[in-house]
């Protein structure tokens, strides 16, 4: 049998946490690379994709944002009765404009019949006095006159009579009509003050709630605080191992051989080096070892060796979609990246990465392969580069970060080894059954989705500090690849205008979320719903709050490269116009 590398001790795992109302579900992130004589790591990996990310195991947390989620349902429905109670209103103000319009006019046409009476009255008087059937009759001396002229005294009566009596009837009714939108103007407005009391109500539940969450929010922050200094140590021990590795084959006198000396075990390898057995019979290729005693010392490419020094260097940058360092990665541009520097040129994605990459037996994986994660559901998900059968390093959207973080035999798809040719492409596997694509490990969702995009398991508005990134730019926060993203953003509308983009809203707490409620009951949202509080939305200035500047004209041809949208509800025309409001979706 061919002789394997040699294998330092499995690390041992760290001291277990008191159970308790809040405790960690993750175990603290460690790992040493299996090469070298580097001591044990402190921790064992964890065993959740981004182990600095995920929600803490907290039985108080879920009974209280249960609580939180009652109260945000009975707000929910509040908001539809405000919204009802002030259309009911508006519709009983119309109501009583339009009946004082027409009382005004029916008291117009009143008085302008009476105005007439009072003129015909005056020419009588004028005349000489009343005009009588007996003034009539002694005025004249033709009996045919006196009652032709009696005649049209009676007719002129009636008819005045008639108009009169018709403009008044009309005045009464707009006088009803009145009443009637007064009385239902008075039933809207008190209809609206028990809606604003049962809102009023709520408001303080939800405050209530607030303040409990908040302390708990506390001692989760502070345990996920202490899981992140402790993947610093990890990526901090992970690279000194991967250091100490480098010294063994310089203290061997081993010079790295270039990968296409490694590709023909059974041709011949350099000078004293032999082949790594392959687990189903025969030699590994790509990979050699020194024999020696009590175990040999496993030779990689130099390509290899370069590609997982540099992503080394990559250790505790933010993960951000789209991007290709070297502030902040992806995962397939960091694979691209650290193998470009060497000489290998890959895809920049992980289907195309997938596609393209020479396979090997899952059970064959040695430091610089690349490990492709997925499900049957979700399809591929996830590129990360091993660093042993155990351990990865990845830029990882669930940890907003490149770590080191476990390799989940489960959801292994494949293995696959940079410095072999290429393989003819093939298909990456997709989602199935209408799933969500995976993208570096965290769902995508398409840009008209409007439901909660929780990310580790933490509530709208209740996202510990410790799993947030700063824009750079006063308080302002938004979640670690939002934050690398909009910074990314930021500096490439520096490039268009000479400074920076203004910012003046960013995360928003429940607390603050409440808050804004209370205040704008019918257009803000309800509290625990806002994309604000889960860190993937902005509010903007500086030119970009108004439709047709320059400012909003560059960001709607420039923002969707840095995964930032402008959602289609607040378009122009279709009902809540804010230029000013923009989010993110990824890429």
């Amino acid at each position: 049998m061919l002789p394997r590398p040699r294998r330092t001790p499995r690390p041992v795992t760290g001291r277990r946490r008191p159970r308790g109302a809040v405790r960690p579900a993750l175990a603290a992130a460690a790992a040493a690379v299996v090469l070298g004589t580097a001591g044990p790591a402190l921790a064992a990996p964890s065993d959740q994709p981004g182990g600095t990310s995920g929600v803490l195991d907290s039985r108080a947390l879920d009974r209280l944002q249960e609580r939180a989620t009652e109260v945000q349902d009975g707000l929910r429905e509040q908001q539809r009765e405000v919204a009802a109670a002030q259309e009911a209103q508006a519709a009983a103000e119309r109501e009583v404009a339009a009946a004082e319009a027409v009382l005004t006019d029916a008291a117009g046409e009143l008085a302008g019949f009476q105005a007439e009476v009072a003129g015909y009255a005056a020419a009588v008087y004028r005349d000489g006095g009343a005009l009588t059937p007996l003034t009539v009759l002694l005025s004249s001396g033709d009996p045919g006159e006196v009652l032709s002229a009696m005649g049209f005294l009676d007719v002129v009566d009636r008819h005045a009579a008639r108009l009169i009596g018709a403009a008044e009837e009309q005045r009464q009714a707009a006088l009803a009509r009145r009443r009637t939108a007064e009385a239902a103007l008075q039933e809207a407005r008190a209809r609206a003050d028990e809606v604003a009391a049962r809102i009023a109500e709520l408001e303080a539940a939800a405050g209530a709630v607030t303040d409990e969450l908040d302390d708990a929010l506390g001692a989760v922050d502070a345990q996920l605080a202490q899981l992140q200094r402790e993947q610093v140590e990890v990526n901090e021990r992970t690279a000194a191992n991967w250091r100490g590795y480098l010294d063994q084959l310089t203290a061997a006198g081993i010079t790295a051989p270039p990968a296409a000396a490694l590709q023909d075990p059974a041709g011949g390898l350099p000078d004293r080096l032999v082949p790594v057995a392959a687990t189903g019979g025969g030699a590994q290729r790509g990979a050699a070892q020194l024999p020696g005693q009590p175990s040999s010392l496993l030779v990689l490419p130099a390509e290899t060796l370069g590609a997982v020094s540099a992503a080394m260097e990559a250790l505790g940058r933010p993960y951000a979609p789209g991007t290709a360092g070297p502030d902040s990665w992806a995962c397939g541009s960091l694979v691209q990246s650290v193998y470009g520097r060497t000489g290998i040129s890959l895809p920049g994605d992980q289907a195309g990465l997938f596609a393209v990459t020479a396979p090997v037996a899952p059970a064959d994986v040695l430091p610089g392969d690349l490990v492709f994660l997925g499900t049957a559901e979700s399809g591929l998900g996830h590129v990360g580069i091993a660093l042993d059968p155990r351990t990865m390093l990845a830029a990882d959207a669930r940890a907003g970060a490149v770590v080191v973080r476990t390799l989940p035999a489960d959801q292994v798809l494949g293995i696959g080894r940079p410095t072999l040719p290429r393989r003819a492409p093939v298909d990456a596997p997709g989602p199935a059954g209408g799933a969500l694509r995976v993208e570096c490990g965290n769902t995508v969702y398409p840009p008209s989705y409007d439901g909660a995009r929780q990310w580790g398991g933490y509530p709208n508005g209740l996202i510990p500090p410790s799993a947030m990134c700063g824009l750079g730019v006063g308080g302002h926060q938004l979640r670690c690849d939002a934050a690398a993203a909009y910074r990314a953003l930021s500096a490439a509308y520096a490039g268009a205008f000479g400074g920076p983009l203004c910012i003046t809203d960013s995360y928003r707490t429940y607390a603050g979320q409440v808050t804004l409620y209370g205040q704008k009951p019918a257009l803000a949202a309800v509290p625990g719903t806002s994309n604000h509080g889960w860190g993937l939305a902005v509010d903007l200035c500086g030119g970009v709050e108004r439709f047709g500047t320059p400012q909003y004209a560059w960001m709607v041809a420039n923002a969707g490269r840095f995964g930032f949208l402008h959602p289609a509800w607040a378009d122009p025309g279709n009902g809540r116009e804010e230029p000013w409001h923009w989010e993110y979706a990824g890429t």
